[in-house]
């Protein structure tokens, strides 16, 4: 009983955290880059700008729905090419995240982090919602 317990909080923690820290990243793109900044950026590394739009999306929208609990596994698996893409744009740079313009370490830690979530599910006080839990079942 201890370790479902442990086991539930854990993967709340888990998920909260990277929750914030995806909806952090999504605000800065938003309020502080630009969408149409992030846009060019995008472009500038050889990928079409709409993509930057969808990156802003996936993570404000994942994020917010890691720290509801909603879909969670589902949710974890949608970010993870966000991430590795995010890891390729910053390979260059070598793999410490402190090198200048960011290595590659961070955003394949990330990576697996949401491995780890999808492993674990929703854990404690996650918001369920019967329709997704229909639809996606044991996913969700």
């Amino acid at each position: 009983m201890q370790q479902t317990v442990s086991t539930n909080i854990a993967a709340l923690i888990l998920r909260v955290t990277s929750g914030s820290a995806f909806i952090a990243h999504g605000l800065l793109k938003l309020l502080v880059f630009t969408p149409a900044g992030t846009a060019g950026f995008f472009e500038s590394l050889g990928l079409p700008g709409f993509l930057a739009y969808l990156t802003i999306f996936a993570e404000l929208a994942g994020g917010a729905a890691l720290i509801l609990g909603v879909a969670t596994r589902v949710v974890a698996l949608a970010l993870l090419p966000v991430l590795l893409g995010a890891a390729w744009v910053h390979s260059g740079n070598g793999w410490l995240f402190s090198a200048e313009g960011g290595g590659w370490e961070f955003p394949v830690f990330w990576a697996m982090i949401q491995v780890v979530i999808m492993a674990l599910g929703s854990g404690a006080y996650a918001l369920r919602l019967p329709v997704v839990d229909r639809v996606l079942g044991q996913a969700a």
